[in-house]
């Protein structure tokens, strides 16, 4: 097990594998990331970990520090006067107060792409577990309740068509394996990639939403959650998408109105939804009871990255970045 700190968080010399850094920097890891990443981690830092009791002075004494999930906020920021980077370990960075950094001019340094492959997984089984309706399956039977053949009636997706909003890293390779697995055409949205985005991936670029919608099978988010995407997909957009279609959105809570995602499955506007991402984290029963007993809704708890390889893979990336910029000439 790794110690939970290495040196002091004061500046020492210290020489690790290539070379001697006359004031190496310290980084305070908020939340516990996987071991191999920690290791890594303190052959250019000197860290500190989360049962650390110097953890707490992270505000006074940090230079960076690595985060998860924790929020960041502007009064963080404006109590940590050493700081001059921070990790992310992942995409998302809307934890983070943005604007609190850009005044400081403190990077925000996250790691796109390390999880795509592993996000785009999680579309592929989201989608299989709603088409085959396997919460209600699983649920009755662990209930003890009889689940016979003639109660199930589950969908077929080869050659089902797919929308994709955002038509980055991930979007790219959920297009791939949609495309591969079932012969999907694909619809892209994203009004920020180029014209000649996807010059390799077989598919219809739309200029609106709205366009796309009424001839998807599947319709699935990868946008950053901000002010024009919050409730992007709302009941105006179920009113225009197939009955037979699923919603799946491991983007970010709060994209989907979720009110309406009720209505909607209730009234049979869509066949079902699988839902990573949830406006309250984890979700809860109290919260999401009346989501989930429509019966058409598989939840889980924001895992789209959390394989053990992509893990340390997004971990370690995000603590290169941050030393690459503290020892910068």
């Amino acid at each position: 097990m790794a110690s939970s700190r290495i040196d002091s968080p004061q500046e020492t010399e210290r020489t690790t594998g290539t070379a001697t850094f006359a004031k190496r920097p310290n980084i305070y890891l908020l939340e516990v990331f996987p071991p191999k990443a920690v290791s890594y981690c303190q052959t250019l830092f000197n860290t500190v970990l989360p049962t650390d009791p110097e953890i707490h002075n992270w505000r006074e004494n940090a230079h960076s520090i690595l985060v998860r999930e924790l929020i960041i906020s502007a009064d963080d920021i404006a109590r940590a006067p050493k700081l001059r980077a921070i990790g992310k370990q992942g995409t998302g960075i809307d934890i983070i107060d943005q604007d609190a950094c850009a005044q400081r001019g403190i990077p925000i340094l996250n790691t796109p792409g390390v999880n795509a492959q592993s996000v785009a997984e999680l579309v592929l089984t989201l989608t299989m577990a709603v088409a085959r309706q396997l919460r209600t399956i699983s649920v009755n039977q662990a209930l003890g309740k009889e689940v016979r053949k003639d109660h199930c009636c589950g969908t077929t997706m080869i050659g089902k068509s797919i929308g994709i909003l955002g038509m980055g890293n991930i979007g790219t390779a959920v297009a791939r394996i949609f495309q591969g697995a079932f012969n999907s055409p694909v619809y892209a949205y994203d009004p920020f990639a180029p014209a000649d985005a996807w010059a390799d991936v077989p598919h219809t670029r739309v200029s609106k939403i709205e366009d796309l919608l009424p001839h998807v099978d599947v319709l699935t988010l990868h946008v950053p959650l901000n002010r024009k995407t919050r409730d992007m997909i709302s009941m105006s957009q179920f009113e225009a998408m197939r009955p037979n279609a699923i919603l799946i959105n491991v983007a970010r809570g709060g994209i989907v109105n979720e009110d309406d995602l009720i209505t909607a499955l209730n009234k049979g506007l869509i066949w079902g939804a699988g839902l990573d991402c949830h406006v309250e984290e984890p979700p809860t029963e109290k919260r999401y009871k009346a989501l989930w007993e429509t019966g058409k809704v598989i939840s889980t708890p924001h895992i789209g990255a959390t394989t053990a390889q992509t893990q340390v893979q997004t971990a370690t990336e995000a603590m290169a970045h941050v030393f690459k910029f503290l020892t910068a000439a």
